[in-house]
């Protein structure tokens, strides 16, 4: 069992803006969604758990050894899946594979060559493994992808806004292949797609500002607002009166008529009830104040 401990993490860079604030976790094997708005510290966090940058303050235990300290620990034990490779060179799957697996250090040719040609069954590449990265489907570049953060058996996995771009079809390929992944490693999804979340992950927190604003299993969160979230159709004048008097967490313009979605203890008045979802926690919690 893999284990990554957070606790009072804080970075503030030199021109003294506070990236992240005092945040702490515990995540083990699985899957663990960080969920959070653009800006939210999300990439801050990832490049600090990794070794890329050192907090000001807050300590990070990775396997029970302090990686802000030792920082080549978990770059040994990574595996890394950003958002967009940018541009491919014009090679092959296995080539390409090959050159990232001998950076990464696997020098032992036999078996360098048996890791790529497992892992490119693993991910379904097998039979376009001679033909050029650059040519390939959005959902075929991102299967590349984790194949080549899986070389060298990391132990913790870090993916980027992984499914941005795919298709529903390859999301769910996607998906299904990370859900593989996680049952032997940590995998932690950073993401502003709530549906990625609910999908995929049995633990999770939302960001914003640089700190977790919520965190704990999606199902349960989800519970919480049983029976407390309230939806109404409006005339879009009335829309700043109800803003004044209610606590709003989304609108949506359906059939060219604006709903609202409040969040209340108590019933409304001609608001209809809602059975809760993910969209609604995540939704609800950025309206909190810090």
């Amino acid at each position: 069992m893999n284990t990554l401990s957070i606790k009072d993490l804080t970075l503030t860079y030199k021109n003294g803006f506070q990236a992240i604030k005092n945040i702490s976790l515990e995540i083990e094997n699985g899957m663990f969604g960080l969920l959070g708005p653009n800006g939210a510290g999300k990439s801050s966090l990832m490049k600090t758990i990794v070794g890329l940058q050192k907090p000001t303050s807050g300590s990070i235990v990775f396997n029970e050894t302090n990686i802000v300290k030792t920082p080549g620990y978990i770059k040994q034990n990574l595996g890394f899946l950003p958002q967009d490779f940018g541009v491919y060179p014009k090679v092959s799957a296995y080539d390409l594979l090959e050159h990232i697996a001998i950076l990464k250090g696997i020098t032992h040719s036999k078996e360098r060559k048996q890791q790529i040609l497992n892992l490119l069954e693993k991910v379904n590449l097998s039979d376009f493994r001679n033909k050029e990265v650059h040519t390939f489907s959005g959902g075929m570049k991102q299967r590349f992808g984790v194949a080549q953060a899986l070389l060298g058996s990391p132990k913790i996995i870090i993916v980027d806004e992984p499914t941005a771009g795919l298709d529903p079809e390859e999301r769910n390929r996607f998906n299904s292949l990370l859900n593989d992944i996680s049952q032997e490693v940590i995998v932690i999804l950073s993401t502003h797609l709530v549906e990625d979340v609910r999908n995929l992950c049995s633990e999770m927190a939302v960001m914003d500002h640089g700190r977790i604003l919520r965190k704990g299993k999606p199902g349960k969160l989800i519970a919480e607002l049983e029976n407390k979230i309230w939806s109404k159709p409006i005339h879009k004048n009335e829309w700043e009166n109800y803003n004044s008097h209610y606590e709003i967490i989304s609108r949506q313009l359906i059939e060219r008529e604006m709903h609202i979605t409040v969040f209340s203890h108590d019933p409304l008045p001609d608001f209809n009830p809602v059975n809760p979802l993910l969209e609604h926690v995540y939704f609800h919690t950025l309206t909190q104040k810090p």
